[in-house]
């Protein structure tokens, strides 16, 4: 385990690899789960506030679903996330002509329509963060449907904190990001 302040990061997100094979998983992860993406308390207002820069980038269900429950639920484990529709695909999912499902919001972001690129647990994965009392505990998720990603990650040889460089930076700030690194290329070489 490495700590970084109240950060501790399991020594799976330095020692796994991963790269996401879109061509492969087709964006399971934004289609999979019982629940939606997890949001804190910021990330809430900021859906609610950019939804009508957004909405003309959703898909119809996803509209509907909106409309029908709010900008996000509540789920009993995870608290504010994502709503989803009928238990399965994010509202806020789009699906491009390949039938690779991704994220509105983000197209949106990437079009400079709005300033905020998607929820950071969505840009973190397949890391995952439990916050506690006194600290955050920054784990590596596995699950079946990342398969593909996995063999990428190995064949390519990154690292899941490589491939996830920018969201960590995004959520935690340059110096944790470069710090991790020294304490990765130190001690898992």
């Amino acid at each position: 385990m490495i700590i970084i302040d109240d950060k501790y990061i399991s020594d799976e997100v330095i020692e796994e690899q991963f790269v996401c094979n879109l061509s492969a998983c087709k964006g399971a992860c934004c289609v999979a789960g019982d629940c939606g993406a997890p949001l804190d308390k910021t990330e809430v207002k900021i859906l609610k506030k950019i939804y009508p820069k957004i909405k003309s980038y959703l898909r119809p269900e996803g509209i509907r679903e909106i409309e029908h429950t709010g900008t996000n639920t509540v789920d009993k484990e995870y608290g504010y996330v994502t709503p989803i529709i009928e238990g399965g695909i994010c509202a806020y999912a789009s699906i491009d002509e390949h039938g690779h499902v991704g994220c509105a919001i983000e197209k949106a972001y990437n079009d400079g329509v709005v300033d905020w690129k998607k929820p950071v647990s969505c840009h973190l994965y397949p890391i995952r963060v439990t916050k506690y009392e006194s600290f955050e505990a920054v784990n590596y998720d596995r699950w079946d449907i990342c398969k593909p990603a996995c063999k990428n990650g190995k064949a390519l040889q990154v690292p899941v904190y490589r491939f996830l460089k920018d969201a960590l930076i995004r959520k935690y700030g340059t110096e944790f990001y470069e710090v991790l690194d020294k304490i990765a290329q130190k001690q898992y070489k």
